[in-house]
């Protein structure tokens, strides 16, 4: 997979058309674009985009994955600026991490807060695992992150953000889908998927809850990450726990349904070095619960489309 299979997708969902964006967007031909397309769903493995009564439409895997080149785009495109901004620097530098697959949900809003400020600073992004975000606010490679609260690390600060559920998420056929809630002894015998090691909060949670419910399970398979999660749980039939925020990456194949009972939750939490002086940081602090609320209305938002 090559970047300009990337720019070439998005431009075709972004146009609707193929014609349009081979001669508008792209200055290409169609029948290059086409072979480009079938290149790239041969890669990924899945179909992306089909012909439909108004153009070209995205198939499910089409939506699940445009996101996901929008930001990786977006990232070589900060990552092109920085190098450039390094070699000739002009503006001062602030670096933001964000917990991978929030980056989707909070960058947004951050965005919108330091808008006033943008024309003034080079922002760059970092999406890492938490505890990676946790010694890069250390070494001072970050200047702020959105992760998990990591333990040992006394020069680092954190500020509550937003306490997510857990959820159960499996495939939508699954026998547990036809439940409204579902509790710890339901997930019994079936194939259950976790998060690694990697992400000790998390699993901290997660092998607690379940202790606590009197209920042993074997994890069957270990996920990196929520979208990795819902790629294992549906081609596997498994069943997992995973913060509330996975939802925004369900697929057809893919649900979630509540815990019964007193639901565990894991927190995100804005952290950063308590030596850190800049000035974009503390107008980031003064501005949290802004950012919170802001964050709460966009996903009240986009929940009732």
């Amino acid at each position: 997979m090559e970047l300009r299979h990337l720019r070439y997708f998005v431009a075709v969902a972004d146009a609707g058309s193929l014609t349009v964006a081979a001669a508008r967007k792209l200055h290409t031909s169609q029948p290059s674009l086409s072979r480009q397309i079938r290149d790239l769903e041969n890669e990924v493995g899945a179909q992306l985009l089909v012909r439909g009564a108004r153009g070209i439409e995205l198939t499910p895997a089409g939506r699940a994955f445009l996101d996901h080149a929008r930001v990786a785009l977006s990232q070589v495109e900060a990552a092109t600026g920085a190098a450039r901004r390094v070699a000739h620097p002009a503006k001062p530098c602030f670096v933001m991490g964000f917990l991978t697959n929030h980056e989707l949900t909070w960058m947004p809003e951050a965005f919108r807060i330091l808008r006033d400020e943008l024309p003034n600073i080079d922002v760059m992004i970092s999406s890492q695992y938490s505890p990676p975000l946790a010694n890069a606010l250390l070494k001072g490679a970050v200047d702020a992150a959105f992760l998990r609260r990591e333990q040992g690390f006394p020069e680092l600060a954190f500020r509550h953000l937003v306490k997510e559920p857990l959820v159960v998420v499996l495939p939508s056929d699954h026998r547990l889908a036809a439940l409204k809630a579902i509790s710890p002894a339901d997930l019994v015998g079936e194939t259950f998927v976790t998060v690694a090691h990697s992400a000790p909060v998390l699993r901290g949670v997660i092998d607690n809850y379940l202790k606590r419910s009197g209920i042993h399970l074997t994890p069957a398979h270990e996920i990196d990450h929520v979208v990795m999660g819902m790629t294992v749980i549906a081609s596997t039939r498994g069943v997992g726990l995973l913060p509330s925020y996975a939802q925004n990456f369900l697929t057809r194949s893919v649900t979630s349904r509540p815990l019964k009972g007193n639901t565990p939750t894991v927190d995100l939490v804005f952290g950063y070095k308590k030596s850190n002086k800049s000035p974009i940081l503390k107008l980031l602090l003064s501005r949290l619960d802004e950012l919170v609320d802001r964050v709460s209305k966009a996903k009240k938002c986009k929940s009732r489309r």
